[in-house]
């Protein structure tokens, strides 16, 4: 009898990040239809298909949600489409935002879009924020010609962001560049030749290409309660 092999998975999707990919396309599909919206707009997803919550009561009709509900699940939406942040990580961004001056729900998403991850994504080297916080993981990403491995890291006006000279030939990077689905947003300078990018200015709520409707307002209402 062979003797049995323990196989390190995170080892596995060092080599191979399709692997993670896979796991991390059907967990969003979930994802999806418990939110009632395709929050990346990715033309797989099943809710395109089935615009109701998974499960064996998902098409039955309920009451009007109350408050709390609307206001949780635009929390839930923002959260997960940013990578599905943790709690703490979300809530210290909204205590950030609401010391900042201004309207505490722009406040929020530009602190967002600011994350090293959100830029990777939106310059198109990533698919998914999930996979550029991958690429940042591994040490492909280097701010200001430093190394940084912190996907939350917030970038400036002032940072330049590249893909490390050994990383710049990676199939999965080069195959984001090429994606006809998302265009590189207007406060990104991308150059996808140099695999260098730059968070232009701090976006306003409706600058950002989110593919479903964001209610920062309601996230905001949440947190006040």
């Amino acid at each position: 009898m062979l003797p049995q092999v323990a196989i390190d998975i995170s080892f596995l999707i060092s080599i191979n990040p399709i692997l993670l990919m896979t796991k991390r396309i059907k967990s969003k599909h979930k994802v999806d239809r418990r939110l009632g919206a395709n929050i990346w707009g990715r033309p797989k997803s099943p809710y395109n298909s089935r615009a109701y919550g998974p499960g064996q009561h998902g098409q039955r009709s309920s009451a009007k949600p109350s408050d709390y509900k609307v206001q949780l699940q635009a929390k839930q939406k923002l959260k997960n489409y940013y990578g599905n942040l943790n709690e703490r990580q979300f809530r210290n961004l909204y205590r950030e935002a609401d010391r900042r001056k201004g309207n505490t729900g722009e406040n929020l998403v530009g602190l967002l879009e600011s994350r090293l991850d959100a830029v990777i994504y939106r310059a198109k080297f990533a698919t998914t924020v999930f996979q550029a916080r991958q690429l940042i993981n591994h040490g492909h990403v280097k701010v200001n010609g430093k190394r940084v491995n912190i996907s939350s890291f917030k970038l400036n006006d002032k940072d330049e962001v590249e893909i490390k000279e050994t990383s710049k030939q990676l199939s999965y990077v080069l195959a984001s560049t090429q994606l006809k689905e998302r265009d590189v947003p207007e406060y990104i300078v991308a150059d996808h030749k140099k695999m260098t990018a730059k968070l232009a200015r701090v976006p306003q709520f409706d600058e950002i290409p989110y593919p479903a409707i964001m209610e920062p307002n309601l996230v905001v209402e949440y947190y006040s309660r």
